[in-house]
């Protein structure tokens, strides 16, 4: 057993933090937790602010490469796709696990303990399968527990360029030709990482406009009778729902909720440009909704009605998607701030209310119910805040505080699963990862 001492944490109640938490862990699992003590002999002391470990619960990890560089210039989202596409058509399992090695330290490092990667690149430049057809993931999940972080591998179908268009070009490296093609090889992986702790296979569709709407129930099924979750990315641009009214007279979480996708097991990423109706059948059926507001900000695609998605009854979480920045105060802020611009009203949400996206919900949308939170059976995650430093010193020790005041750089120490894989600032092998991760993406980038 390893027992921890908390200066201040907050414990998912509405009455701010609590003072002199103690914390008991035994096989990767809180045991125990009582407040107002003293630092018992022997104990782990974090002095500074402890909340629940965060999920990033919407990756592309290959994107990190993009940073800094995508940028550059002006464009639309169309745009920036066609930079990622030229990034995804040059990796193979070598260079995309040491860049996602070195993007999951970072993960971690920003108090992240689990990730769900919305995982496509499959096959190699062409589409022919590699000698192992599941290499690709493979290298995820190895990156993942290099780095301490438990991983939803969200294996995803892909297989259309549009409504009616086959894949080309890049695109032929994320499709398996049909839906059962996909679930036969999912399988394969899924058995690999059957009972293992650490790692969820689940599933994903990556759009209406790359999944054939007789192909997406195949894929509904495949989740449903493994109890395992279904993500997939909805109209996060207004060219997705013209053409998807064009080609079926619905709209993209209509046509979804038409083949049983929408529902308490799923999550839609984005949800940006919703109706009405869309909110109200979203909200109905107590659908996860992933927002990802420095992605959607970055690539100009808008502001998601976040407060009216969970006054209907949907389930806010957050992810870092693309990697332009991968900072859970960032993203949890900037859902009420998006919410400011358009309103023009301060108070939307609460800063206990992001938290919680930011862990408990999040934790489950991953298939992780007994996780973030800190009570007595949850997951063993915790992350340590600093309050002392330039952006915290007098704000108090408060959710407020973790939402709207702390960055990434005010994490002092990170607890998954019991193991403490960031201490006092220090990732063991954050140095090196940072390093390998420089190196390959300029050699990925030299060769443009």
């Amino acid at each position: 057993m390893t027992t921890y001492w908390c200066r201040q944490a907050w414990l998912g109640a509405a009455t701010d933090v609590a003072d002199g938490v103690v914390l008991d862990v035994e096989d990767g699992r809180f045991a125990a937790v009582s407040t107002g003590l003293p630092p018992p002999k022997g104990a782990v002391l974090l002095d500074g602010l402890v909340v629940p470990g965060y999920a990033n619960c919407h990756s592309h990890v290959f994107h990190r490469a993009l940073r800094g560089r995508a940028q550059r210039g002006g464009g639309s989202f169309w745009t920036w796709r066609e930079q990622m596409y030229a990034l995804a058509e040059r990796l193979n399992p070598d260079t995309f696990q040491r860049l996602a090695a070195g993007t999951y330290v970072e993960m971690v490092g920003a108090g992240m303990t689990a990730v769900g990667e919305f995982h496509y690149l499959h096959h190699q430049p062409g589409g022919r399968p590699y000698d192992d057809p599941n290499v690709m993931a493979h290298a995820a999940i190895a990156a993942a527990r290099e780095a301490g972080l438990r991983i939803t591998l969200l294996d995803t179908c892909y297989l259309e360029a549009g409504f009616g268009r086959q894949v080309e070009g890049v695109q032929l490296r994320f499709s398996d030709g049909d839906a059962s093609r996909w679930a036969a090889r999912v399988d394969r992986l899924a058995a690999e990482y059957s009972g293992a702790a650490d790692v969820v296979v689940g599933a994903a569709l990556h759009s209406v406009r790359a999944v054939p709407a007789d192909q997406i129930e195949t894929v509904v099924t495949w989740a449903g009778e493994r109890g395992v979750p279904l993500h997939v990315h909805v109209s996060e641009q207004p060219v997705e729902n013209a053409e998807c009214l064009a080609a079926t007279g619905l709209t993209p979480t209509a046509l979804l909720a038409e083949h049983g996708v929408v529902g308490p097991g799923a999550t839609v990423v984005h949800a940006t440009h919703l109706g009405d109706d869309d909110i109200t059948t979203l909200g109905r059926e107590q659908t996860y909704t992933c927002f990802c507001p420095t992605t959607e900000r970055d690539l100009a695609d808008g502001v998601g009605p976040s407060r009216a998605l969970a006054a209907a009854g949907a389930r806010l979480t957050l992810g870092t998607d693309s990697h332009a920045v991968i900072d859970m105060s960032e993203e949890m802020r900037a859902i009420e701030m998006g919410e400011r611009l358009v309103t023009l009203r301060r108070g939307s949400w609460q800063a206990m209310e992001l938290l919680t996206a930011a862990t408990a919900t999040g934790q489950a949308s991953l298939g992780y119910p007994a996780a973030g939170t800190l009570s007595a059976g949850s997951r063993a995650d915790l992350v340590c805040l600093r309050t002392d430093s330039a952006r915290t010193a007098g704000s108090g020790s408060s959710a407020e505080t973790a939402v709207f005041a702390a960055t990434s750089a005010d994490v002092s120490d990170v607890v998954a699963g019991g193991r403490r894989i960031v201490a006092e600032g220090r990732h063991a092998v954050l140095p090196q990862a940072a390093g390998e991760l420089d190196a390959v993406v300029h050699a990925l980038m030299a060769h443009r």
